[in-house]
């Protein structure tokens, strides 16, 4: 089982270090084999915003896991614990694939770790590591950062989209989607998407209407869909129906229905050996150039190409 560090130490944030456990240490039903092992790692009992926590192994086990997450630091002015940065260090040295949550971005500059790559972390932060840490290339534009070996995450919500983005990684856009559905939310947003979305945390009475016509568009996707007939659904006006839409998604229906026909066609590239003209067929895009041309300006590479990295990285 690989095995996913948890870096406690200091005085960390309570919300970003329960998304990791949450989501790296409960399986989802149709979790494949080969989960991860969790081991939360620290010097001793930790702050972690008003609670106390209590590692169950030192700092030492980074340098052996397989992925090291740093959550978030409760304050940026205040030093990084000289032992976490220095077993963060370690292990990545020794081949772990490190991932900071919000602030966390800190400790891996800290470490070096983000000089001469690309990195984010909260927006009202962003400034002071870029000051911090001038080699690091910092862009508060994105939800997270991926340069292979190391990744970093914006704040709060955009921390369960890393997670979500390293389990696709690992197990498959399926698996992932399957566990951003246990916690009831959308499945995880690519990385390049602006922090600022507006997208409510509570759904209102009216949002419900909205959310039965996104799991009715979901199981259409293999079929023509306007956002008139989305409208009709949903018996409102299309311009109403706009509305919504960006207020809960941050997207246009046409440019949300794409995205959601773009998923589809990376499980597909991921789990069948379908071709590309059939997985086009399949997700609504009509023709192979189509989904080409669709696929590589919402992911950044052709559909083969995607396909042979995810294979490549998981083989069966």
């Amino acid at each position: 089982m690989p095995t996913v560090a948890l870096a406690a130490a200091g005085h960390l944030l309570h919300f970003e270090l329960a998304v990791a456990y949450e989501i790296f240490g409960n399986p989802p039903l149709d979790a494949p084999q080969g989960w991860y092992d969790v081991l939360l790692c620290g010097p001793g009992p930790v702050r972690v915003g008003p609670f106390t926590v209590e590692p169950e192994h030192g700092l030492e086990h980074l340098v052996r896991a397989d992925t090291v997450i740093v959550p978030a630091c409760a304050d940026v002015d205040e030093p990084p614990p000289t032992e976490l940065v220095e077993a963060v260090r370690a292990a990545h040295a020794a081949g772990a694939r490190v991932a900071s949550l919000c602030t966390g971005a800190f400790v891996l500059g800290a470490a070096g770790l983000l000089d001469g790559r690309r990195a984010t972390t909260h927006w009202a932060h962003a400034a002071e590591l870029s000051a911090r840490h001038p080699r690091a290339e910092v862009d508060a534009d994105v939800l997270y950062t991926d340069n292979g070996s190391v990744l970093t995450a914006a704040g709060k919500a955009a921390a369960v989209d890393l997670c979500l983005h390293l389990v696709h990684l690992d197990h498959g856009a399926a698996v992932a989607n399957s566990i951003a559905r246990r916690l009831v939310m959308a499945p995880h947003r690519p990385g390049g998407q602006a922090q600022f979305v507006s997208t409510p945390v509570q759904v209102s009475g009216g949002d419900h209407q909205l959310a039965g016509l996104l799991a009715w568009a979901q199981q259409r996707l293999d079929r023509p869909l306007t956002v008139t007939d989305m409208a009709r659904r949903a018996s409102t006006s299309p311009r109403h129906l706009g509305r919504q839409f960006r207020a809960v998604t941050g997207q246009t229906p046409l440019q949300w229905l794409l995205t959601q026909r773009v998923r589809r066609a990376q499980e597909l590239l991921e789990s069948t050996d379908e071709t590309v003209e059939a997985v086009a067929a399949a997700t609504g895009m009509g023709t192979a150039t189509t989904l080409r041309r669709q696929f590589k300006r919402v992911v950044g590479v052709p559909p083969d190409t995607y396909r042979r990295a995810f294979r490549s990285a998981n083989p069966a």
